[in-house]
């Protein structure tokens, strides 16, 4: 195998692909990035769960694939200097990389130890702008359940009917709901989840483009994420996941329309006596035209305070600082509609107007001399 390639187009291919590359295995190839020359060059990476395919162009002068320890790989590539680099490799896979007065020699391992990616057919998918995909991912992945125990949750369910797409992430304390219209889905329903660890690495390739498109082939097992010369193949999650439309509370009877960043300030500067040691609960009570925020810690106490449309009866809830400045800094706009009904019970986030985002976030039980 023997090619020529731009140093910064291989660098962003690399890029793109070491996300998907195990960090530690003991399979030595899946710490590997495969190298694979024909008509162009394809960088991968695969890890089991998540494969990236990244094809660019490049000279060919001999056909050919190695795979190279991604970690040595990125940092050689990254500090080459800006110029063509020339990689060749023998059939002992021993390969040299040369750019400039620079050369290094590093051992490779066989392709053909390298396993294959699940093959998923490019038949009746689905195409949405990067932009509304990227946003929609971005406004509901921080949600998604990093416990083990409940696979399902560990990924975003999404969910196409009558012409519209939602994305929902749940992890036991909190909801995040993500809703739009799409052009091209001929009134189908389809389901699926994709691992939240997948759909990060979906948005970190993503452009922030509403001309380009994405296009998404789910199957039954794997589905494909296609984009501008990548090629992101997941395992998808199986099981029931949670029937999210029941876990929202439809008869809120205290609907206020706050205004996002205010309420976030507010948040903040209580949360800054809180730490990953102290995790006390934050007190919001609601009452006539404020929303007083209160913390104790065993490093002091905070207040603050945040004027608020006029409540109709005081309510007293706690949360979890960071479960509600989640939900609030996603918020896609300034102004939403704050619902709650009792102290007891999860406060709801919706937008002002139609109801292009949810987020539910579940209270925390105070105690009385808090």
């Amino acid at each position: 195998m023997k090619f020529t390639c731009e140093k910064a187009v291989l660098s962003e291919a690399i890029s793109v692909c070491i996300h998907a590359v195990a960090a530690k295995s003991t399979i030595s190839v899946l710490e590997g990035l495969l190298l694979t020359a024909k008509d162009e060059l394809t960088v991968c990476g695969y890890n089991f769960k998540t494969g990236i395919k990244k094809t660019v162009s490049a000279n060919i002068a001999e056909t050919g694939a190695i795979v190279l320890n991604a970690r040595i790989f990125n940092d050689i590539v990254r500090k080459l200097p800006d110029d063509m680099i020339e990689i060749s490799c023998d059939e002992h896979h021993m390969t040299t990389i040369r750019c400039g007065m620079s050369e290094f020699n590093i051992i490779g391992a066989s392709a053909e130890e390298f396993p294959e990616l699940p093959s998923v057919e490019k038949n009746d998918g689905i195409a949405l702008s990067c932009r509304l995909l990227r946003s929609m991912i971005d406004h509901t992945v921080f949600a998604v359940s990093d416990n083990e125990n409940k696979p399902i949750h560990t990924g975003s369910l999404f969910e196409i009917q009558d012409d519209k797409l939602t994305i929902v992430s749940v992890d036991g304390y909190r909801l995040a709901m993500s809703q739009e219209e799409i052009q091209n889905a001929s009134g189908r329903q389809l389901s699926f989840v994709a691992p939240g660890e997948t759909l990060k690495e979906v948005s970190r390739i993503l452009p922030d483009s509403d001309d380009e498109l994405i296009h998404i082939y789910p199957e039954r097992k794997h589905a494909l994420f296609e984009i501008d010369g990548a090629l992101i193949t997941t395992r998808l999650l199986e099981g029931e996941f949670l029937n999210y439309r029941n876990a929202i509370p439809t008869d809120c009877a205290i609907r206020l329309e706050i205004d996002v960043k205010s309420i976030i300030n507010c948040v903040e500067r209580v949360s800054l006596i809180i730490s990953e040691r102290l995790k006390n609960p934050i007190r919001c009570c609601f009452e006539d035209e404020s929303l007083k925020i209160s913390c104790v810690t065993s490093l002091g106490r905070a207040y603050d305070e945040c004027p608020i449309p006029h409540c109709p009866e005081k309510i007293e809830i706690g949360f979890n600082n960071r479960y509600l400045l989640d939900a609030l800094r996603a918020c896609p706009e300034e102004k939403v509609m704050l619902e709650l009904k009792s102290s007891l019970s999860p406060c709801v986030i919706r937008p002002v107007e139609g109801e292009k985002f949810l987020y539910l976030v579940l209270p925390v039980r105070l105690k009385a001399d808090a």
